[in-house]
């Protein structure tokens, strides 16, 4: 078995990078649901709860 570190394991890329990557790959799949016509799973930081956005704009709180 190999030993890896933390470069191996990221490829080489920072926390901050990595971070930008993941946040583009969550607002692209987004996009694909909303041209696809799915709903959303979403959170709403001012009544700290999640809920689902369905594309003809109705909110469903969990």
């Amino acid at each position: 078995m190999e030993n890896t570190n933390e470069l191996d394991f990221t490829c080489g890329l920072s926390d901050d990078e990595l971070t930008v990557r993941f946040r583009e790959a969550v607002r692209i799949g987004n996009e694909i649901k909303k041209i696809k016509g799915q709903p959303i799973a979403k959170y709403d930081h001012e009544k700290n709860v999640p809920y689902i956005e369905y594309p003809d704009g109705r909110k469903e709180y969990a």
